[in-house]
């Protein structure tokens, strides 16, 4: 089998490009570098491999975490005080339950999206069952729910679903109608798991989701990420080497004044408000925040939307912002990149496009609309 063994550094570029490609969702890089560190310590090897070197019948399956992205508060954690704990990562424990319960054995993984804890955890299972990791995903990015997927805009049922949570509760989802189901079920077990449970779905031979994902994703998020590493090594514009690299364009800096983050309904929903600065002087720029970032306004107006990606980094630390990561006096520059060609067909606009964020508008490639000024 022709495989890549990716290296620290690979792999830290990986999820550093993932983390910025998840636009503020995707989850904590610190969670998913020590899930990277685990399985470096247990003497295992990071496999990618290319989706078109997989056999068609091999077994792969889409780990992840679900939830929301904000810390619980002191009296909800109360709630979860009396539960033991399993001992072992969630995810590790819904695989094994996925194994006894398929009675099969699994090539790899495909991680559901990008981002800096969701990524890692697809690795961190391929890596710890001597898989594979697929050079793929069904999102190009970080999305709020399951049906922001190519796997649900090619119809593919996500059941059986095989969840755990951190106190070893296992739930196998059987007869699931379709992937906006899903998204209820799984939220639902989320909720009452301290807002974080591990899901295993799309367990099937790679013949069927060949054609159902964005190929060539975790390459792509290298890339990103090795350009970054360069540019902080040499303090250059961290915002002007992601957008150039990244095909998109710097679209605001300025200085984080308000942020307010609440958990409602298993998400994280918020908004952050920038005041500019240098060329952004005078301006003011809005995220609304769904775990990730959906919608930005300039000045009160519409700026960009879903599914394109609203990137924001830190740029004191040199660090891509995570939510609710944020804070008063930030100095925060914005980059927007483009979507991925699989969201701009009209099933993919229904599905993550403005409707899905309440706007009765037609949706415009930022970028595109950005060259023409």
């Amino acid at each position: 089998m022709k495989f890549k063994s990716l290296n620290s550094e690979d792999l830290s570029d990986i999820l550093y490009g993932c983390a910025i490609l998840g636009t503020g969702g995707g989850g904590e890089l610190d969670e998913g570098f020590e899930f990277i560190d685990a399985a470096i310590a247990a003497g295992k090897e990071f496999k990618l491999v290319n989706f078109d070197d997989v056999p068609d019948q091999a077994k792969i399956c889409t780990p992840y975490m679900l939830g929301a992205v904000s810390p619980m508060t002191e009296e909800e954690e109360k709630e979860y005080s009396g539960l033991p704990q399993s001992g072992e990562p969630a995810i590790m424990t819904a695989f094994r339950r996925l194994e006894k319960y398929t009675g099969e054995s699994y090539f790899g993984t495909i991680c559901c999206e990008l981002g800096g804890s969701n990524t890692a955890i697809a690795f961190y299972v391929a890596a710890m069952t001597d898989g594979y990791i697929i050079d793929a995903d069904p999102a190009g990015r970080a999305v709020p729910e399951i049906t922001h997927s190519t796997y649900y805009l090619n119809g593919l049922p996500a059941a059986p679903i095989v969840t755990a949570n951190e106190f070893g509760e296992c739930f196998i989802c059987e007869n699931v109608k379709d992937d906006l189901r899903a998204e209820s079920i799984v939220r639902a077990l989320a909720k009452v798991s301290r807002n974080d449970i591990a899901a295993i779905d799309h367990a099937t031979d790679a013949v069927n989701l060949r054609n159902a994902v964005i190929q060539g994703t975790i390459s792509k998020a290298l890339s990103l990420g090795a350009a970054f590493r360069v540019a902080k090594s040499n303090k250059a514009d961290l915002a002007r080497v992601i957008a150039d690299k990244g095909h998109g364009y710097v679209a605001f800096k300025g200085v984080t004044t308000m942020f307010n983050f609440e958990v409602k309904e298993g998400f994280t929903i918020g908004k952050v408000v920038f005041s500019g600065t240098g060329q952004f002087e005078d301006s003011c720029y809005e995220i609304e925040v769904k775990n990730e970032n959906l919608v930005a306004r300039l000045n009160g107006e519409i700026d960009v939307t879903i599914p394109d990606l609203i990137c924001c980094i830190d740029t004191d630390s040199g660090e891509p912002i995570t939510n609710p990561n944020h804070s008063v006096g930030m100095n925060v520059a914005i980059v927007i990149l483009p979507a991925p060609k699989e969201f701009l067909t009209e099933r993919g606009l229904q599905a993550f496009g403005p409707s899905y964020v309440g706007l009765d508008s037609e949706f415009i490639p930022a970028v595109e609309r950005h060259l023409k000024k």
